[in-house]
């Protein structure tokens, strides 16, 4: 079932495109992971499926239904950017005073405290906490209701590794209560942790969308060690079915797209190049991730020429 569709969302701020052509969906149950670096139109588009950006052109459905509808339904819940919190009021009256805007009562509270993990701490002003409690307490306002998406922009931004690791089990308890989540973030590590599916965005178009399974395999990239990297790089920058090479560490590091490693190896015997060491690798997101941003910036660079 699809939660959240986005068909070819455009923004445009005097004639620049933050956002172009946007299209992709979130279906029922997934942690998508929205991903991108610092100014490729993620929080553009959150803004937009909130309804605070008005679009160009595109259309946004949410759970079938217009943005203005679902929002008001209660059905959509999250944060975008940094939170609005009051230091000077505890936790518990910071949600309050959510509630209050969102037309809910107070009942709404303690349940949406305890599931950040912030009983304890709720009748604390929120000046004495963490920046983790804080981004945990945002998190609790946007739980307000029991919303069945949620999204989330750059949760973990700022955080220790502690912080970051509380964020990363609090979104996955709730992934794992029924709820859909979308996560913005440019943190790739917190994506290939928690996430099940993800989109990358690269100067406000997406790149690829799919499963992070499918980012990560399938088993196809290899590390390559001899005696001389230098003249290995050179030699299999060549070969036909290499793709993405790069030298890392004193090693070499390829995906192969056919032919296999004994193929591989065979055409590299052939120009006396004996390697020590052929290896399969599992690919990371990061290095799907920059991968994929690698190609696209070489596209740029044929379209600028």
């Amino acid at each position: 079932m699809s939660v959240l569709e986005v068909r070819g969302l455009t923004k445009r701020y005097a004639g620049k495109a933050a956002v172009e052509d946007l299209t992709f969906s979130v279906h029922l149950g997934q942690i998508f992971g929205f991903l991108g670096p610092n100014g490729s139109g993620k929080t553009t588009t959150l803004g937009m499926i909130f309804g605070v950006i008005r679009p160009t052109s595109g259309e946004i459905a949410l759970f079938g239904r217009t943005t203005r509808e679902a929002l008001a339904s209660g059905r959509v819940g999250g944060t975008l950017e940094q939170p609005n919190l009051y230091p000077y009021l505890t936790g518990r009256e910071n949600l309050k005073v959510v509630a209050t805007i969102k037309g809910l009562d107070d009942r709404s509270v303690a349940p949406a405290l305890e599931a950040a993990g912030l009983s304890v701490s709720a009748d604390r002003e929120v000046k004495t906490y963490s920046l983790g409690m804080k981004q945990r307490l945002a998190l609790a306002g946007a739980m307000l209701g029991d919303p069945e998406l949620l999204i989330f922009d750059e949760p973990t931004n700022g955080l220790d590794p502690e912080g970051m690791r509380e964020i990363r089990e609090l979104i996955a308890q709730l992934a794992e209560s029924g709820r859909t989540i979308l996560v913005s973030t440019h943190l790739l590590d917190e994506v290939e942790k928690i996430c099940t599916h993800v989109a990358i965005l690269r100067r406000g178009r997406l790149q690829r969308c799919g499963a992070v399974k499918e980012f990560t395999g399938p088993d196809c990239l290899f590390r390559l060690c001899s005696d001389n990297v230098i003249q290995l790089s050179a030699a299999v920058s060549q070969y036909e079915f290499a793709r993405n090479v790069r030298v890392e560490g004193g090693a070499l590091y390829l995906e192969l797209v056919a032919g296999g490693p004994a193929s591989l190896s065979r055409y590299l015997a052939g120009r006396g190049i004996y390697l020590e060491e052929l290896s399969r690798q599992r690919r990371t997101l990061e290095q799907a991730f920059l991968a994929v941003t690698a190609e696209a910036g070489s596209e740029d660079s044929g379209e600028a020429t």
